[in-house]
């Protein structure tokens, strides 16, 4: 920290250690300075500081929900890519919610540094420190007790759920298509051709035949 006229100034590492927070957590909070009314900063040597005092204020009087992060588990190397199932012991919770997130991925969710095509599905691998930052961030909702659930915010799923899925429209075409092949070769088919995990198109091809009826 750097001492001006009584004051103390703080870089964004010296907010790290002195709040308690990540990294990726202070960084959410200041690109959205405009809706939250994050102080300014100055600029030291071509280096952003902010005044410890001010910051401070601001930052406890942000509203906060009571959060419960005591099962973490925070051992272990923070860069190695974890599968599921390892993601779900990180976090302390059961491997079925990582699935789910797969699904419906609750607020800045980290995308996966690696991906692997399984014979039926897909697996996404995440590291320690992805999981550590985003359970950290207050926006991810990750160990409250009240308020809004972890999951998409529901103005969101309200929107997804009138909003027509070209996936749906995809999989009617393609049946059309090849009227012949049965409905796990089309689901493969599309899996390659668009991506995402064969289980999905699986569904999407289910629901793709339910409306043709």
């Amino acid at each position: 920290m750097r001492d001006v006229d009584g004051r103390q100034w703080a870089t964004r590492e010296d907010l790290i250690e002195h709040s308690g927070y990540s990294r990726a957590t202070l960084g959410a909070l200041w690109s959205e300075r405009d809706a939250n009314g994050h102080p300014a900063p100055r600029d030291f040597d071509g280096v952003m500081h902010w005044d410890v005092g001010a910051w401070s204020a601001w930052f406890e009087a942000l509203p906060k929900q009571p959060r419960d992060l005591s099962g973490i588990d925070r051992s272990g190397d923070p860069d190695e890519p974890l599968p599921p199932a390892k993601q779900a012991r990180v976090l302390g919770v059961d491997p079925a919610r990582i699935t789910q997130y797969a699904k419906s991925p609750p607020p800045r969710w980290p995308a996966p540094v690696r991906v692997e095509e399984l014979p039926t599905r897909t697996r996404e691998y995440r590291t320690r420190a992805q999981l550590w930052a985003w359970a950290d961030d207050p926006a991810s909702g990750f160990g409250t007790t009240g308020g809004r659930p972890s999951g998409p915010d529901p103005t969101v799923r309200a929107a997804k759920a009138t909003t027509p899925d070209s996936r749906v429209q995809l999989a009617a075409e393609a049946l059309a298509a090849m009227p012949s092949r049965k409905a796990g070769d089309v689901a493969a088919m599309l899996a390659e051709r668009h991506g995402q995990s064969l289980s999905t198109w699986r569904a999407i091809v289910t629901q793709a035949r339910k409306e043709a009826r």
